[in-house]
């Protein structure tokens, strides 16, 4: 006997007789079956039992008095749920083919005849039973499968939506910091080349196609070795590097790109693919580069400011210390309030009004008219602007000490106008003591007339009973007209016969210069602050040697340092900027850094020279190259 099935597994078996000594003998036949045997003796039984339960086998008998076995089993076979349950007819009568038919297409799947044989009907019972029970377990197993599938499908889903957020996210993020992914398998010679790349060397995204040899293309030819170098290097200990280099883009751009880049080796060792990611850090070098040069520009501009006051102390002559401080405080004080206007400005220039304005402000707060300030809106170049300035400050100080300022009746009108790029400056005094002309030329009124000199212009000093007159007539635009000078001879011989070509565009630091070289013993020419005329100078007169501002007004002098290295004339620069920004060609230069002493000056000028000025020599020794 088969071993007994769970009672979890039991499935139902429908006996359907209107007999009830039949359905006796039927549950006794499959009694050892073990299965749910559930006797009912009419068609409406059945049919109310089916629509509350799942049946494995319905035994039905056919000849029934309120509706027979096939009008039952064809009602049955008309509802979903059972369109596959087993019937098995039973009949006691003959029946013939026509009837099996008949049976047959009302859904029957077998016939037992009366008498019944037991075996015979166990066996056909259990067959549909266990049929029925790995159908219906087939069935748990599919639909276990179809909700695992469904939980996969939704998780396949859930995971593509979040590998799709991530990429857009990768995306954004290497849109935002100009980023691009590539991968390239060696073996295979395929390609990944996102946008991002595209982006960066310039190119068509949806038709450039990448290739070792447009990518070769596109690199800078003076980075490619060193790039074929980095890859080089790599190995399975070393499988990752990061270099720099430059790409040049279809237009012509060129970009500064960081690359990391990363290797997989075969079991060979040999490399098998390279991949990485590249950021254009353009935007990055090209701000160290302009923080680079602002650190230098600063410290220019610092060294050039000290030289100035270098200067005003050391031409600030005075019988007295009060008289020497008050003065050296006021030129500080007018070069300081100019700095701050051309601050405002970023250096680009100071506009006349409010510069004069400020330079006279300490004039105009005793209530009375005794100024009158007239002229167009007109924005000085920040070397004219401190000269102006301070030729404003010599003026007004000393008119308050000796002219129209002294005096309560006093008055002074300035005024200025513009013609073809020419600026006229008027400084008219009235109403103030007796005018006498000075016996002498002071600081004040050096600086004033280099002024008009250095900027190809002039100016006159009319000293008249009434008042001082003074008229600055200078060219403001930049490129104005170079003063003409006649061819000078060479000089022969050294001490103080030598000649030198003094270039600064700082007046103040200019005339200065001037003064110390004409203390050691030299003939200096007046301080030269533009490229092209200190070109045109070199150019007519030969020079025992030159002393070179480096840097006129944001014209570098290397142009004037090639002509004087051609004519074997030696010269020194001047700079506040580093030694190190000095081109390499002209390394051999002596440099001297602002502010300058005269100690150092005039040794290095005798090294140069090859003679102190005050003991003559052949002629002088040719430049350093």
């Amino acid at each position: 006997m088969n071993a007994a099935v769970p009672d979890k597994e039991r499935v139902n078996v429908l006996l359907v007789d209107d007999q009830p000594g039949k359905l006796l003998s039927y549950e006794v036949m499959l009694a050892e079956l073990d299965e749910n045997l559930v006797a009912v003796s009419s068609a409406k039984e059945a049919l109310a039992y089916l629509l509350k339960s799942d049946v494995a086998v319905i035994l039905v008998d056919v000849c029934m008095p309120e509706l027979d076995g096939f009008e039952l089993a064809k009602m049955i076979r008309e509802h979903p749920r059972f369109q596959k349950t087993a019937i098995i007819f039973i009949s006691a009568i003959h029946m013939s083919e026509s009837d099996y038919l008949r049976g047959y297409e009302a859904g029957a799947v077998d016939y037992v005849s009366v008498p019944v044989v037991p075996e015979l009907l166990r066996a056909k019972v259990r067959v549909f039973a266990e049929l029925f029970r790995k159908t219906r377990d087939l069935q748990q197993l599919n639909d276990e499968l179809e909700r695992r599938v469904a939980e996969r499908t939704e998780a396949l889903a859930l995971s593509a939506h979040r590998l799709q957020q991530s990429e857009q996210g990768r995306g954004l993020a290497l849109v935002a910091g100009n980023m691009g992914s590539w991968d390239f398998d060696l073996k295979s010679g395929a390609w990944f080349w996102d946008e991002g790349q595209s982006r960066i060397f310039g190119v068509d995204h949806a038709t450039f196609v990448p290739s070792l040899e447009r990518v070769r293309q596109a690199l800078h030819t003076e980075d490619i070795e060193g790039i074929r170098q980095a890859f080089a290097a790599l190995h399975p200990g070393q499988e990752s590097c990061k270099i720099e280099f430059r790409i040049v883009r279809p237009t012509g751009e060129v970009r500064w790109c960081a690359a990391a880049a990363f290797a997989s080796f075969d079991a060979s060792g040999a490399l098998a693919r390279l991949s990485g990611v590249i950021t254009d850090i353009t935007d990055k070098k090209e701000a160290a580069d302009h923080q680079a040069l602002l650190a230098r520009e600063v410290d220019h501009r610092a060294k050039n400011a000290l030289a100035v006051v270098q200067a005003i102390v050391r031409m600030a002559k005075r019988d007295n210390i009060d008289d020497y401080a008050k003065a050296v405080e006021g030129r500080i004080g007018a070069l300081a309030q100019t700095h701050e206007l051309l601050s405002q400005s970023k250096w680009e220039g100071a506009d006349i009004l409010r510069l004069i304005l400020d330079e006279m402000a300490p004039y105009r707060t005793d209530g009375h008219q005794r100024l009158s300030i007239i002229g167009p809106s007109l924005v000085l170049a920040p070397e004219q602007a401190q000269m102006v300035a301070m030729a404003i400050h010599e003026l007004a100080t000393n008119a308050a000490k000796y002219g129209s300022l002294s005096v309560e009746t006093g008055r002074v009108d300035i005024s200025w106008s513009t013609f073809e790029g020419a600026l006229s400056l008027v400084w008219d005094e009235s109403g103030g003591p007796k005018t006498v002309p000075p016996t002498k030329e002071g600081f004040g009124t050096k600086i004033i007339s280099s002024l008009g000199r250095s900027h190809g212009g002039r100016a006159e000093f009319n000293w008249r009973p009434t008042g001082l007159k003074f008229t600055l007539e200078l060219q403001y635009q930049r490129g104005s007209a170079i003063s003409d000078r006649a061819v000078t001879p060479a000089n022969t011989g050294g001490g103080a016969n030598s000649r030198l070509l003094l270039v600064e565009d700082e007046m103040v630091v200019g005339m200065f210069m001037q003064e110390l070289l004409e203390t050691i013993g030299y003939r200096p020419t007046d301080p030269v602050g533009r490229l092209s005329e200190a070109m045109e100078m070199a150019t007519k007169e030969r020079f025992d040697g030159a002393i070179l501002d480096m840097n006129l007004n944001g014209e570098i002098v290397y142009p004037l340092a090639d002509l004087l290295t051609q004519q074997c004339v030696p010269f020194v620069f001047v700079t506040g900027y580093a030694p190190r920004s000095v081109d390499p060609r002209f390394t051999d230069v002596p440099i001297l850094q602002k502010p300058v002493l005269q100690e150092d000056l005039a040794e290095m000028l005798q090294n140069i020279l090859g003679f102190a000025p005050n003991q003559p020599s052949a002629r002088p020794m040719a430049a350093a190259k």
